[in-house]
């Protein structure tokens, strides 16, 4: 059996393992959560290392692309260089070619009505894919990623501004405690009741609202009606909530495995496990022949109308 551990600065509420059978190999598939402690985070794969297939790194992302360059995030080298024999990955190998293809199958092959409608990626600077796929189907979009990451209520229009500013802003961002751009610990499960939630109109105007779970429940208007969101990671009392709240379709990136969908770190773990290569040797092409003959497809939630 393939044993893969996501360890995730995220919350440990969020917890989750399966295991399923892929091309005939057993896989026990688990996500750690460590409350916001990168100590912890540390901790656990130093005891695993070895022991495991393959970690996954959740709740943070090892590095951005800004200006044809990486920057790698302070908090995330630490949890990093844990790992010195199991190979250790982020997602981001998967993520951006991933989410492109998720958005083109749902207006594609799905027919959902993205196409050309108003889109709110709450932050894309790390799944640059999927904006790319919003702007090739003609989507007006405004990604929020001043607004979430840094707290500053300036729109970005377009891909290209975005990663003009991703190159002036990463050398600085990258350097900066991770919860100060992102929620992690038991800020993603905090009740958002009597809340002030900011940038609501963006909400409202947008028939797509996308990106990141966290970010996008952290600021969620208590009604959505009719509004298709495009996201991950999320939880069967997420998935609920979507549809209390009127969200006509949910999208999630990666399929359901058990009541959840794993994380993209969870899903390129598991990959890793299985291609017969070195980490250093794995390329795109290694990744996406792999979740063709996995035939791993996106989930598709259709709500009844509440």
């Amino acid at each position: 059996m393939k044993h893969v551990v996501s360890v995730s600065i995220g919350s440990s509420d969020r917890d989750h393992s399966a295991t399923v059978n892929m091309l005939g190999e057993e896989i026990l598939m688990e996500r750690i959560g460590t409350d916001g402690s990168i100590d912890r985070a540390i901790a656990l794969i130093k005891e695993l290392d070895g022991k495991v297939d393959a970690f996954g790194m959740g709740g943070i992302d090892l590095y951005m692309a800004g200006a044809g360059k990486r920057y790698v995030f302070r908090d995330a080298r630490r949890i990093a260089e844990a790992a010195k024999v199991t190979p250790l990955v982020d997602g981001t190998g998967l993520k951006s070619g991933l989410e492109y293809r998720v958005v083109k199958y749902a207006a594609e092959v799905e027919k959902l009505p993205i196409a050309g409608e108003r889109v709110f990626a709450v932050c894309a600077i790390d799944r640059i894919g999927m904006g790319e796929a919003f702007e090739e189907l003609g989507c007006d979009v405004v990604f929020g990623d001043m607004m979430f990451a840094l707290g500053v209520p300036i729109p970005i229009r377009s891909i290209h501004t975005l990663r003009v500013l991703a190159g002036l802003m990463m050398p600085i961002v990258t350097q900066m405690p991770f919860s100060w751009l992102y929620p992690t610990g038991k800020s993603q499960v905090e009740c958002d009741a009597g809340r002030p939630k900011k940038y609501q109109r963006y909400y409202e105007q947008s028939k797509v609202i996308a990106g990141d779970y966290h970010f996008i429940r952290k600021h969620l208007p208590d009604r959505i009606d009719g509004k298709i969101i495009i996201t991950n990671t999320v939880t069967s009392k997420d998935v609920e909530e979507l549809g209390r709240r009127g969200a006509s379709t949910l999208v999630t990136t990666t399929p359901e495995i058990q009541g959840r969908s794993f994380g993209t770190n969870v899903i390129e773990a598991m990959l890793v496990a299985l291609i017969a290569k070195p980490l250093s040797e794995i390329t795109d092409k290694d990744y996406f022949d792999m979740l063709e003959k996995l035939a791993i497809q996106p989930r598709i939630v259709r709500y009844a109308a509440v």
